[in-house]
C-alpha cells in the first residue's frame, strides 16, 4: 500500500526547492566560503619616495641588527616582550631565519597619507622609481610574495590623481613583465578612505576596464578596501556600509583593512588614545569581520605608530607593545596587520610563531580524532571547526612557525589533506 506521506514529502520538497532556488543561488554566489591558500601575516607600508630596492632590501638586515643589539638571545627577547623564556627559545632561531630569508611577505608602496601631496611630475617620477625597485627585487629573487600600491582615494579632490597613479602603475608593471595572469593575484591594490558603496563600485568598474585595456584575464585584478572612515562602518541609512561594499566587487575584494588613525580621528578620539585596542577599533573590526565572513575576503588589522628603537629600553617597550597587539589580533581571528618599521618585523613574527606553535598540540590532536571517527576523545568537533583547525595549522606552516613534517607527524595529515579540509 502506498504511503501518502511519501507523495506529500516529495511534493513539499519540490515546492520548497522552487521557492528557495533564488536564495540558494544567492547564498552560493555571495558567500562562497573563506579564502583558501597562503595569505600574508602582515603588510609593510613604505612611502613611495623611499621605496627603492636598496631601502626595501635593508628591512631584514635592519631588523636583525636591532635584534642583535637589543635582544641577542632568546632570554632577553622573552624578558623584553613578557613571553615565556622556554617558548621564545623554541622560536628564536626560526625568527632569525625568517628575517634573513623572507622579512617582508607583503609590500605596499604608499602614495597616500604616508606620501602626502606632491606635484604630478614628482609623483610620476616616484611611481617609476617604485616599478624599477620591484623589477630589481624580482631580478634578485627577493620581491615579496605580494606587492602593490596604495593610491589616493576616490574622493573628489584626489580622484584624478589616484586614478592616474593606478593606471600608470598597472601599465608600468605589465611592461616590466611583473603583471600577467600568474602574477595578478600577487598584485595588490589598496583603495583608501572609502566613504560610499559607490566608490567601491567605481573601483570594480575601473578594474574591469583596465583588464580589457591591458588584455588581462577577466576578474584577475583584485583590491583591498581600506576601512578608515565612519561612513564605511555605518551609513546615513543606519546600515553597515561595509557589507554591501564587499558584495558589489564581483568577488574582487581580497581584504578589508582597518585604518587605525583616520578612523579614530573621524570619531573624535584624542590622539593619545588612538590605538588598535581602543573599544571603537574593536567595534569597527567586529563589523568588518561579520561583513567579510564566508565571502572570501579577509580582515587586516591596522598599525601602531610607536616605532621607538633608539635604545634598549625603548626597543623593549616597543616590542612588548607590538607583540601584545599582534597576539590580541590573532586571538580575535585577525591574521594580518600593518608594519611601519623594520623593528616591527621582530615582534610580528615572534607573536605569530608563538601563537601557531601553541596551537599545534591541541589542533593536531583534535584533527587526528576528527579524521579517525572511530577514536574516542574529549571534544566532538563539527566539520566547520575542523576547517578552522586545519586552517590554523596551514597558517603556521605558511608563515614559517611550523614545519610541514612536524604537523603531519602530530595530526597524521599532510599539507594537501589540510588544504582540502580548510576549504
Amino acid at each position: 500500500m502506498a504511503d501518502p506521506r511519501a507523495d506529500f514529502r516529495s511534493n513539499l520538497t519540490a515546492q520548497l526547492d522552487a521557492q528557495l532556488s533564488a536564495a540558494d543561488a544567492a547564498l552560493g554566489s555571495q558567500y562562497p566560503g573563506a579564502a583558501s591558500g597562503r595569505h600574508p601575516v602582515h603588510t609593510v607600508y613604505v612611502p613611495a619616495d623611499r621605496c627603492t630596492a636598496q631601502a626595501i632590501g635593508q628591512w631584514g638586515p635592519t631588523a636583525l641588527e636591532l635584534l642583535a643589539s637589543y635582544a641577542p638571545n632568546a632570554g632577553e627577547l622573552a624578558s623584553a616582550t613578557g613571553q615565556s623564556a622556554d617558548d621564545v627559545a623554541q622560536v628564536y632561531d626560526r625568527l632569525t631565519s625568517k628575517l634573513s630569508r623572507e622579512p617582508i611577505e607583503d609590500l605596499r608602496a604608499d602614495f597616500e597619507d604616508g606620501y602626502g601631496v606632491r606635484s604630478d611630475d614628482a609623483e610620476d617620477a616616484h611611481l617609476q622609481q617604485v616599478v624599477e625597485a620591484f623589477a630589481s627585487l624580482q631580478s634578485a629573487g627577493t620581491l615579496p610574495a605580494w606587492r602593490g600600491i596604495r593610491f589616493k582615494s576616490f574622493e573628489a579632490p584626489t580622484r584624478a590623481r589616484g586614478l592616474r597613479t593606478l593606471v600608470d602603475y598597472l601599465y608600468a608593471v605589465r611592461d616590466a613583465g611583473l603583471l600577467d595572469a600568474d602574477s595578478a593575484p600577487h598584485t595588490v591594490l589598496t583603495l583608501p578612505k572609502v566613504t560610499s558603496v559607490d566608490q567601491v563600485s567605481a573601483m570594480t568598474a575601473a578594474c574591469g576596464a583596465l583588464e580589457r585595456e591591458l588584455r588581462l584575464p577577466a576578474r584577475s585584478l583584485t583590491f583591498e578596501i581600506q576601512v578608515e572612515t565612519p561612513q564605511a562602518i555605518l551609513g546615513s541609512d543606519g546600515l553597515a556600509s561595509v557589507a554591501p561594499m564587499v558584495h558589489v566587487t564581483e568577488g574582487r575584494v581580497t581584504s578589508l583593512v582597518y585604518g587605525t588613525y583616520d578612523y579614530s580621528a573621524g570619531l573624535g578620539i584624542a590622539a593619545p588614545y588612538q590605538a588598535l585596542d581602543h573599544p571603537a577599533a574593536d567595534h569597527a573590526k567586529a563589523v568588518m569581520q561579520v561583513a567579510a565572513a564566508q565571502t572570501g575576503a579577509r580582515v587586516c588589522d591596522g598599525s601602531t605608530n610607536v616605532v621607538a628603537f633608539g635604545d634598549r629600553e625603548a626597543a623593549h617597550a616597543t616590542w612588548a607593545l607590538h607583540t601584545a597587539l599582534v597576539e590580541r589580533s590573532l586571538v580575535r581571528g585577525i591574521y594580518q596587520g600593518w608594519d611601519m618599521h623594520p623593528g616591527h618585523l621582530v615582534s610580528r613574527y615572534l607573536a605569530n610563531f608563538l601563537f601557531f606553535r601553541a596551537a599545534l598540540p591541541g589542533a593536531a590532536a583534535r584533527l587526528a580524532t576528527y579524521l579517525d571517527r572511530s577514536a574516542g576523545g574529549d571534544v566532538m568537533d563539527e566539520p566547520a571547526t575542523a576547517r578552522m583547525l586545519a586552517a590554523a595549522l596551514l597558517r603556521g606552516v605558511h608563515c614559517g612557525a611550523l614545519d610541514s613534517a612536524e604537523v603531519e607527524t602530530a595530526c597524521g595529515a599532510g599539507v594537501s589533506t589540510l588544504s582540502e579540509l580548510s576549504q
